[in-house]
């Protein structure tokens, strides 16, 4: 009965950082940007985030650590 995220008790952190919260998985992202990855291996490619969608630094980052571009 406990709603997780990453294994992490949401409830935890909204007494911990307040609410509204936005929080984001960084493997659902890592995962979504892999799906990419793998239908366009062989294939010169660069994957470019769209920044306007999420311009969270933190997105962004781990997005940056992966090879992504950015438009």
């Amino acid at each position: 009965g406990v709603l997780r995220l990453d294994g992490v008790a949401l409830a935890d952190l909204a007494r911990e950082f307040g609410t509204p919260l936005y929080a984001y998985s960084q493997a659902a992202m890592r995962d979504a940007l892999a799906a990419y990855q793998r239908a366009l291996a062989g294939r010169p490619h660069l994957v470019c985030y769209a920044m306007k969608a999420n311009s969270s630094l933190a997105v962004l980052q781990t997005f940056a650590r992966a090879g992504c571009g950015f438009d």
